[in-house]
């Protein structure tokens, strides 16, 4: 591949020139299809060549790319009196930026600033980007270990464990609480029963902000249109970012007022967030999130993914086990799983992976039933082929 010889060894490639791509399915330039169980790792979520987004863009193209936030614009306007109309409880204000780890970058600052405390707490196993100040909260040590120091007072809690939680929070220091309602990097790790509830009443009892990183896990890719809506709890800031501008880069971070209060002009901004081509494709990409049926085709064809799994699970043993709501789905197995992402690769299926040994599914949320049930047979297919090289090879 020509581009390796100027982007540096810096992604686990694979062997795949993709050229286009409609709904969930995507070619590559010798017209070879695939049923794109990656998603751009979750950006392509409402599905490639998405027709409300295309037309957006081509219509705010023709008016005006670039607006900076020192001036007003209808677009921006448009998609931030939409996304907050269907954020979460106490939401109501917003800063708009670029990327997920710059979505994380503006919570850390904004809960220090407003606390006027230090101390950060996260959770083992999470991912919260590789910029510096998301990195320090960004658990495994194969990101951090090179760049150290990093973002001092940061402590990790065990995830879903309260006790481990109270043990690292510092009544005096503690700024904020950050965790993914379901951690995505580390696995599909689904936060236990009672947990974000739990949390979120200790935050109150102390005076802690509370973040949640929905980055990967919202806007509908659980099911829900949030993921803590599974448990009924809503954050203090929640930040945002992939799919949430239907593959345009866009972040965005949202704040309670009293928070966003704190923060005097010229503290943080983005030269490019709020941009009048990403606010287009915003506003567009929620409607097709909130009006197309794809929140409840999530929940669906996340039901029958996990029960077409499970059934796999029973037949081959290299399963260990399935994790996941709606179409955020963790296989975890019991061997490395490179061999069997390359042998999808064959098939036609295009699959992500969490560490060496998991496979993730991280579809368009436009996924049909015939893909899910075409996934599953390459699956089983490619599982059954593994099992008896290993078995001749023990």
């Amino acid at each position: 591949m020509s581009e390796d010889q100027f982007m540096g060894n810096l992604y686990q490639r694979f062997p795949v020139t993709i050229e286009k791509g409609v709904g969930a399915h995507v070619w590559d330039v010798d017209g070879k299809e695939y049923i794109d169980c990656m998603g751009g790792y979750g950006v392509a979520l409402v599905g490639h060549k998405n027709q409300r987004v295309n037309d957006a863009i081509k219509e705010q193209i023709d008016k005006i790319i670039t607006v900076h936030s020192s001036l007003y614009n209808k677009t921006r306007e448009e998609f931030l009196t939409l996304l907050i109309g269907l954020a979460p409880k106490g939401l109501t204000q917003v800063h708009l930026n670029n990327s997920g780890a710059e979505a994380i970058e503006a919570a850390m600052k904004f809960a220090r600033k407003f606390t006027g405390k230090k101390g950060m707490v996260a959770m083992k196993g999470s991912y919260h980007g590789k910029s510096f100040g998301a990195l320090s909260l960004t658990f495994n040590p194969k990101y951090r270990k090179a760049f150290a120091p990093l973002v001092e007072k940061v402590s990790f809690a065990s995830y879903g464990d309260m006790e481990s939680l109270r043990s690292v929070i510092d009544d005096d220091d503690t700024a904020f609480v950050i965790l993914e309602p379901i951690q995505g990097e580390s696995g599909i790790i689904v936060a236990p029963e009672g947990f974000l509830q739990e949390v979120r009443k200790l935050c109150d009892e102390k005076g802690i902000v509370l973040i949640f990183d929905e980055i990967q896990a919202g806007l509908g890719r659980t099911g829900r249109l949030w993921a803590c809506d599974h448990w009924n709890t809503a954050p203090d800031i929640l930040c945002l970012a992939k799919g949430i501008a239907g593959g345009v880069p866009m972040g965005a971070t949202l704040v309670r007022p009293d928070i966003l209060a704190s923060i005097t002009k010229g503290e943080h901004s983005s030269t490019f967030g709020g941009n009048p081509i990403s606010c287009a494709a915003g506003t567009a990409a929620l409607e097709a999130i909130t009006e197309d049926g794809l929140i409840e085709n999530s929940e669906k064809m996340g039901k029958l993914f996990r029960e077409g799994l499970e059934k796999l699970k029973e037949k081959h043993s290299m399963i260990r086990e399935i994790r996941g709501k709606g179409l955020m789905i963790g296989i975890e197995m019991k061997f490395e799983v490179k061999d069997i992402l390359m042998g999808l690769i064959k098939k036609g299926v295009l699959m992500l992976y969490s560490g060496r040994n998991i496979l993730r599914i991280l579809p368009p949320l436009v996924i049909s039933e015939n893909d899910v049930t075409q996934v599953l047979h390459a699956l089983d297919s490619v599982l059954t082929e593994e099992e008896e090289k290993r078995n001749v090879q023990g």
